[in-house]
């Protein structure tokens, strides 16, 4: 979902940075032969998390949702030479199509998929991240921030997908639809956290970035 027009964002898309011919070809066959490809990072918002990766040189990165693997790679390309991005996924039918491309590029020692319920594996990791993606269901995004929060270095930072949830979080909600309930009181908690600095980015469906004080 982009809330630019449609020619805006071509033209943004036109003065960005090019995807690699490998995130091109995983960009084009998830929408050929993977379902819900709008879940795909893209474009524009991949070289958006490469970019933040680059500007905070992450020795370790925690991604929730793996979906095809894409938004794993444009995080993974800031990492220190040590660092390491661990993904998290349940489903496993997309495990073998994502890995087929991170084995394509130099990035893939670095990145290590756990195969799961994310609310079963945080916790049982010893690690201190330095950055953290979350884009997974929507429903769990507070749990993941409760979650991860303590594992979070001071001065590390959070992004949160699909905070805009395609307009509807200034729209009524119906009374059937428990996503965007959850998406609101998310933005909220957020937004109520002394803890933390954020800012909400129109990017796409929106990404939350939050700063852990």
């Amino acid at each position: 979902m982009d809330f630019l027009p449609s020619d805006l964002t071509a033209y943004a898309e036109a003065h960005t940075s090019p995807e690699s011919d490998l995130l091109r070809q995983l960009n084009r066959n998830t929408h050929a032969h993977i379902m819900a490809p709008r879940m795909l990072s893209g474009h524009m918002q991949g070289r958006f998390l490469s970019m933040i990766s680059w500007m905070i040189r992450p020795r370790r990165i925690l991604e929730i949702g793996t979906y095809t693997g894409y938004s794993a790679l444009c995080l993974a390309e800031g990492l220190t030479e040590d660092g390491r991005l661990i993904t998290i996924d349940h489903n496993e039918e997309l495990e073998g199509f994502a890995r087929s491309y991170w084995q394509q590029s130099p990035l893939n020692t670095k990145i290590d998929f756990r195969l799961g319920l994310a609310a079963d594996i945080i916790p049982t990791l010893d690690e201190t991240f330095d950055l953290v993606f979350i884009d997974a269901d929507k429903r769990n995004n507070s749990l993941y921030f409760d979650l991860i929060f303590d594992k979070l270095r001071p001065g590390g930072f959070i992004l949160a997908d699909n905070v805009l949830w395609s307009g509807k979080v200034i729209e009524s909600v119906k009374s059937s639809d428990q996503d965007t309930p959850a998406v609101l009181a998310f933005n909220q908690k957020i937004q109520a956290d002394s803890r933390i600095e954020n800012v909400l980015l129109p990017v796409r469906d929106g990404i939350m970035m939050i700063r852990k004080r």
